[in-house]
């Protein structure tokens, strides 16, 4: 079958969207880092939609480990296909990704776009790990590809050490420095990225870093839109809906949501003529949807999971994991929330729900359940902190935790490998437990995870030894 490419745009099926302007009159004004599945169905559809109206928005994608994005979608000249998973499915061709590069093959190359003039923005979606913070939310130092950049400015491995580069090489050349966007679920992302990257300047120019620091716009953020990965029945039915073979098409589902904090930026985008959200207060948006949909998308992760379920609409169809979720959102999250103006929690609590039990959304448990070790410390560890200060029961948030626990015992007994940047650690934990309540004392003490303060609390051990009692019996049951 023929591929999608510019040259094959009038061979799509009339019932699909196609790019309202012209991808090739578009120019790259944009430089995203991690150019996975989510930018590409979420920041990227956004910017398809600016460019009908202001073609100098176009994005240069950055990988900076695998280089199967360029190689699927150069032969298509950056247009992939959109599926949009709802009552009423939806396809369409977004054209917005103009050049993709993969970092360790093109260094100079990707270093030579960032000191662009016409390059004014540069947005990022490389996971919580990839901006190696440590557990204070510091950069940190003692992390391989830092230790590596501060030796070898030039020729970067991380997302911090290209950003710095690139600032650097624009100052020399007097360009003003880029927008930075961050767009992963990091609280206060744009506050921790800025002092991240003027921290590893510093260690290298001072001067530098003080110009930074008072010249750099890094506005925090919020993301939201559920979307599943690509797999080959994604592959087969876009093919039969477009006509045309498409190498790495995405899906999410319909509802998408982008916040930016105000901040300043001659000549930029207009972000809010395509629906983003610019506010003062990104944070209530953050925690909320932290908070009341990652917190319980990674309850039902590790509970589905252990009840052998495979995905979020799954799960959501036994009555006792959807009233988990439930409860947590609204009796133990909600109440510790402050609301944004012009949101009402409960009723996106609701709506969150409903999102969860879309059947046009096959999301799998098993992406959802990685990096676990990134994830629970914002998404459930943070709620249950504040209800411990405020004194609120905290029983439901054992849950998780206990089947975040037995999750990764499983893996490990089974010699079986897990997604997470302390994999190796946790395997090695997994091994040694005793399979009682003694295995929640040892996760309990793993700092790099449980904060000290937390993981010694009465409360909790008693609400995620109970958790684990419950799934300990469960396993003898079915055993």
């Amino acid at each position: 079958m023929t591929r999608l490419s510019l040259a094959t745009l009038d061979a799509l099926k009339s019932d699909v969207i196609k790019p309202a302007y012209d991808p090739a009159g578009v120019s790259v004004g944009i430089v995203h880092f991690g150019p996975g599945a989510f930018h590409r169905a979420h920041q990227a559809a956004f910017v398809d939609a600016l460019l009908a109206t202001d073609p100098r928005w176009g994005i240069c994608g950055v990988s900076l480990h695998s280089k199967g994005v360029r190689d699927a979608l150069a032969p298509q000249d950056g247009l992939y296909t959109l599926a949009i998973l709802d009552e009423k499915i939806e396809y369409q061709v977004l054209g917005s990704m103009r050049e993709v590069l993969v970092g360790p093959e093109d260094i100079e190359g990707v270093l030579e776009r960032l000191t662009r003039p016409e390059v004014q923005i540069v947005t990022s979606t490389v996971t919580e790990k990839g901006y190696c913070l440590d557990p204070n939310w510091e950069l940190d130092f003692a992390h391989p590809d830092i230790v590596h950049d501060l030796a070898h400015p030039q020729t970067p491995k991380s997302y911090i050490g290209y950003v710095a580069e690139g600032l650097r090489r624009r100052y020399m050349a007097g360009l003003p420095p880029f927008v930075l966007i961050p767009c992963d679920n990091l609280p206060k992302n744009g506050h921790r990225l800025k002092a991240a990257v003027v921290a590893f300047v510093d260690k290298l120019d001072a001067t530098l870093a003080a110009n930074i620091e008072a010249d750099l716009a890094c506005p925090c953020t919020m993301v939201d839109s559920i979307t599943p990965a690509t797999d080959d029945a994604l592959r087969e039915r876009v093919k039969a809906a477009i006509s045309l073979e498409d190498a790495w098409p995405i899906q999410r589902e319909a509802f998408t949501q982008w916040v930016i904090e105000e901040h300043a930026h001659d000549g930029g985008p207009d972000w809010a003529s395509v629906g983003v959200i610019l506010t003062d207060n990104v944070p209530a948006y953050e925690r909320a949807k932290l908070r009341l949909l990652n917190g319980p998308h990674s309850t039902i992760a590790y509970t589905g999971l252990h009840k052998r379920i495979e995905s979020v609409s799954e799960a959501m169809k036994d009555a006792e994991l959807a009233q988990l979720a439930r409860d947590l959102m609204l009796s133990d999250v909600v109440p510790l929330l402050e609301a944004p103006k012009g949101l009402d929690l409960t009723a996106y609590s609701e709506a969150i729900l409903k999102r969860f039990r879309n059947p046009a959304i096959r999301h799998l448990l098993s992406q959802i359940a990685w990096d676990g070790s990134q994830k629970l410390p914002i998404r459930l560890l943070s709620s249950l902190s504040e209800a411990l200060e405020k004194g609120q029961e905290v029983s439901r948030f054992g849950v998780p935790l206990a089947a975040w626990m037995r999750f990764i015992r499983a893996k490990a007994v089974a010699g079986e490998t897990i997604t997470d940047p302390l994999a190796d650690e946790l395997i090695a934990m997994g091994k040694g437990l005793k399979d009682d309540l003694s295995d929640v004392a040892t996760f309990l003490a793993y700092r790099k995870v449980f904060p000290e303060a937390l993981a010694n609390d009465s409360r909790v051990i008693a609400a995620v030894e109970g958790a684990y009692q419950t799934l300990l019996s469960r396993e003898q049951v079915a055993a």
